[in-house]
């Protein structure tokens, strides 16, 4: 309880504090602030000082009534946190913690305090439409305590001081991750929790790369004593020597009498012993088996054991996994040595011994089928299978990592691995290609793989493209021929031939990258960009190593906009124009001129209505991007030149059973006035004009019905005839006279001004001037008889899915329409801007690709999934693909008088949804032209029917050379 004195001294403080952030809030100045003596001589240095003093005594004010006190504004909060996230960014070191709090809590309380530089957190319950733009104007409520207990797992002892979270969590979606520093202040200001730290770790050799380690390894520890099962906690990072001390500590074992194996699929391989090598080195996963085995006390010298079953057993090293073939290639002796090449890598492992250490138990025989092994799943890496599986299926690859390599592994070059991803790949693929059809565990690939690349780490499932592209780029650099990569300034192409430009980028592309992946799968393409405002053009030829089609549903979207006369002289209409998915919004006026048959004079206003309101207009310079499928897009008929005072007239229906309530309905209208100033009796005039197509023929009850009102095609002939036909059967009736007002007096019409006072509008009234001017249009039963309103209900969306038919498989797309598509000339995306020299801007200029130069091995990645902020989508449309013959020759325009012909080898697919997808491969054993479905671990024998699916993801092909080419002769072409 509070003392009456402390009562009244907290209070005064209080008060002080708050009467203080009433009458100037800029001198509302965090304590962090007055600790630091800046402002020890202000006036508000003294109440602020005894009013921290006083609240640091829980005895005399609880903390739960200080934060209720001291609460601060949302503002406010926003400038801490920010500021101390841009100081946690200046201040990265190994070791730092974060805290991994809930999304589901923290995009609450960014929709109250406002969003945080360098912060990404996506609200689930958001969406992309006007309603999440509307609310965001009024500030949300403050969010309660901190709430971790949607992401903590359920096998969790909420006690326990190591908490986990569930897997398969995405950073952003799920989660987000925050300096302590903001922890400690979100916990000051709201309590709640629990904490959830984790470490900032360092990857990568050379160049370092920060992660924060969400999921350290959690390794499964069998006692061989008990065959008990024991689960420990560490960091990827810490050593074989802390992994033995901690198993130790928990067992109650003397180290020296311990003995830690590697027991991966409850085998042992290899054992553990003490030493500064990380987990992460030593090839140790997620949820890996160890081993512990403890020698007995009563003979320590014989190293003598138990067993699982509890037999005594010796301690013995296992010996040295044998391998008829060094990862160099050279032969070796039967005591494991090689005789090939042998050279120290930078962390002193030779490249002969690091054969011997991945427990190569294959051998490759002469004479011998291989190609059959399946790879095992660690844990959601299909993805990784399938790619690798395409890969070592393909010919080029298989020959080159077959034979001796060793001599063309760069151990300098800055941008690779110091040649160990290129071992860890050539070491794979032997014992893929050995004798028997046993499943390879790809571990030691996986963990080269996940401490260079990070992303690919962790349990969550990854793209089998984003891999290979990583792989396919890892494997050049480590095998880049080019030790010092001189540096060559690029030029311009400035009219010269496209022939010498192609030519000179080649050449210097090859003097900076030479390798055994350029030699066979990269190619070259030609890029035109031209600037929209100065049409300056820019030629360049750029290498790739793969070619991404976009489906043309990707590169196109069908839109429905309703376009309105201003002039009140025919109905409203709804078009369906098809555009490009990243072009502008005056590409769309475009298209709906077209179909709409706008005159010469006319132009189109695009607006967005929402909730029966004009939420905003579109800029035509503004990319169709902005405007989402569940939107309603309206176009308005105006005169080219038009006054500046625009009349926007909105709809309420006047409900009598409800004493008058007043609701809106329908679309607005939107006209100009001609007369200035504007009297009453000129915008009633203008609104009777507007609603004069709507007016029934001799007053007829009969109303149309709205959903009639069916979606017209751009190609439609009758689109034209439909309004003129309106117009034609309701000119009769509706002569100058009465779209002057005569029908004021037939209709009941109430206008009011949408401003505070809601002021009615009458023939003398005076309207002040302005540019814009809003009214309501009162709507009563005797209105509805004579003027029918459906035309202004039922509004569609721009795009409905559920009026897309599914393409079937005999209606599929093609594979030549989605390479045409990915050479079709588009605006560049908002986001992709280019920098034009001339404008010295950058501007959304048009881009034109064009292939140049095909390599031996093309890949198509077929994009089938689409990405924005809130949403992710995939496209199973079928792509029907050639597997034999291939021609792209005529879409190379080198001119070079070579046949580009290609035969299918490899196919990576993708089934399922985005979640929980899964990826297998289909691969041609091409000696014996047979066809095999990998699945994991699975292998099985398809025919060559059944490797085509909607689930093809990315196509392998390999170029066929004919005979007699380089004579210049036609021949057959051979088939692969």
């Amino acid at each position: 309880m509070l003392s009456k004195e402390g009562f009244v001294k907290n209070s005064v403080s209080c008060l002080s504090l708050i009467f203080f952030r009433l009458i100037s809030p800029s001198l509302f100045i965090h304590f962090d602030l007055f600790n630091s003596g800046l402002y020890s001589g202000s006036p508000l240095y003294a109440v602020c000082t005894e009013f921290t003093m006083t609240i640091a005594d829980d005895s005399v004010f609880p903390m739960d009534n200080v934060a209720s006190c001291i609460q601060l504004p949302p503002e406010e909060e926003n400038r801490i946190v920010s500021e101390l996230l841009k100081e946690s960014e200046l201040n990265l070191k190994e070791g730092n913690l974060y805290y991994v709090v809930s999304n589901r809590w923290f995009s609450r309380w960014q929709s109250y305090a406002g969003p945080c530089v360098g912060m990404f957190s996506i609200d689930k319950q958001s969406s992309d439409g006007p309603l999440t733009n509307m609310t965001n104007t009024k500030i949300a409520d403050r969010p309660g305590p901190i709430d971790n207990s949607d992401i903590i797992s359920k096998g969790n002892n909420f006690d326990s001081n190591s908490l986990d979270i569930c897997r398969m969590l995405e950073e952003g979606t799920d989660y987000v991750l925050v300096p302590e520093k903001v922890w400690e202040r979100l916990l000051e200001w709201y309590k709640g929790g629990p904490a959830l730290p984790r470490k900032l770790i360092s990857q990568g050799i050379g160049h370092k790369q920060y992660s924060v380690e969400v999921y350290p390894l959690s390794l499964k520890v069998t006692d061989a004593r008990d065959n008990s099962l024991l689960i420990v906690k560490l960091s990827k990072k810490a050593t074989i020597g802390e992994l033995h001390e901690l198993v130790c500590k928990i067992k109650g074992v003397e180290q020296k009498k311990a003995c830690i194996w590697d027991y991966f699929n409850l085998s042992k391989h290899s054992p553990l012993t003490v030493s500064e090598q990380t987990l992460e080195e030593a090839n140790l996963l997620i949820d890996h088996d160890i081993l512990l085995e403890v020698l007995l006390d009563r003979d320590h010298s014989s190293h003598s054991g138990m067993d699982s079953m509890g037999n005594e057993l010796a301690l013995v090293p296992l010996e040295p996994p044998r391998s008829s073939m060094s990862i160099a290639g050279g032969p070796t002796m039967s005591n494991g040595h090689s005789t090939g090449s042998s050279f120290s890598l930078c962390q002193g492992i030779s490249v002969s011994s690091s054969l011997t250490n991945m427990n190569d138990k294959h051998d490759v025989y002469k004479g011998e089928r291989g190609g059959l092994a399946g790879l095992q799943n660690l844990g959601n890496t299909c993805f990784m299978n399938s790619s690798i599986q395409c890969l070592v299926h393909t010919p080029p690859l298989v020959e080159y990592f077959l034979q001796d390599y060793s001599d063309e592994i760069n151990m300098e070059n800055p941008l690779g691995m110091h040649g160990e991803l290129a071992l860890a790949f050539g070491d794979l693929l032997r014992k893929l290609w050995s004798s028997g059809q046993t499943a390879i565990p790809p571990r030691a690939f996986k963990s080269k793989l996940a401490r260079f690349a990070p992303q690919f780490s962790g349990y969550n499932q990854h793209d089998s493209q984003e891999l290979l592209a990583f792989l396919l780029d890892g494997l050049h650099e480590d095998l880049n021929r080019v030790k010092q990569k001189p540096y060559i300034e690029m030029k311009d192409s400035d009219g010269r031939p496209d022939e010498e430009v192609a030519s000179e980028c080649w050449k210097n592309h090859m003097a900076r990258n030479d390798s055994l992946i350029v030699d066979v799968c990269q190619g070259q393409y030609k890029s035109t960009l031209v600037c929209p405002e100065c049409e300056k053009i820019s030629i360049t030829f750029d290498p790739f190593m793969y070619l991404s089609l976009p489906l043309p549903s990707t590169v196109s979207r069908t839109m429905i906009v309703t376009v309105f006369y201003c002039d009140g002289s025919g109905l409203p209409m709804p078009y369906t124009v098809t555009v490009l998915k990243h072009g502008s919004c005056r590409d769309l006026c475009q298209a709906l001129g077209t179909a709409c048959c706008l005159k010469s004079d006319e132009m189109l206003l695009l607006a967005e209505v929402y909730d029966h309101r004009i939420y905003r207009y579109l800029d035509p310079v503004e990319s169709l991007n902005s405007i989402k499928d569940d939107e309603h897009i309206v176009a308005y008929r105006i005169k080219s030149g038009a006054s500046e005072t625009k009349l926007e007239v909105m709809h309420r229906w006047v409900d009598d059973m409800k004493g008058g309530e007043r609701k809106p309905f329908g679309t607005p209208l939107v006209t100009y006035l001609k007369e200035d100033p504007q009297f009453g009796a000129n915008i009633e005039a203008s609104v009777h004009q507007l609603l004069a197509p709507l007016r029934r023929a001799y007053s007829s009850t009969k109303s149309h019905d709205g959903k009639e009102n069916g979606f017209v095609s751009a190609g439609s002939d009758e689109q034209p005839n439909i309004s003129n036909t309106h117009r034609e059967s309701q000119s009769p009736t509706m002569g100058s006279n009465e779209q002057a007002g005569t029908s004021c007096g037939e209709s009941s019409f109430q206008l009011v001004l949408t401003n505070e006072s809601s002021e009615p509008i009458g023939k003398a009234s005076f309207t002040k001037p302005s540019k814009l001017i809003r009214v309501f249009l009162d709507w009563s039963d005797r209105e509805n008889e004579l003027y029918d309103s459906s035309y202004l209900r039922d509004l569609p969306e721009v795009h409905k899915t559920g009026f897309t038919v599914k393409k079937t498989k005999q209606e599929a797309i093609s594979l030549f329409s989605c390479l045409e598509a990915f050479l079709t000339e588009e605006p560049l995306g908002p986001d992709d801007m280019w920098y034009c020299p001339r404008c010295k801007e950058h501007r959304q200029a048009t881009k034109k690709l064009d292939l140049w130069k095909l390599p031996e091995i093309l890949v198509f990645h077929l994009k089938r999934f689409s990405y924005s902020r809130y949403l992710k989508n995939k496209l199973d449309t079928f792509v029907n693909f050639p597997i034999h013959n291939l021609d792209l020759t005529k879409y190379v325009k080198s001119e070079d008088g070579q046949s580009y012909v290609y035969n299918l080898y490899a196919i990576s697919n993708h089934y399922g949804g985005l979640g929980g997808g899964h990826y297998t491969a289909y691969c041609k054993l091409i000696e014996d032209n047979k066809w095999c479905h990998f699945d994991d671990s699975h292998v099985s024998a398809v025919s060559e029917a059944e490797i085509k699916s909607s689930a093809a993801y990315v196509l392998f092909y390999q170029r066929v050379r004919p005979k007699g080419q380089m004579d210049g002769e036609t021949s057959q072409v051979h088939t692969v």
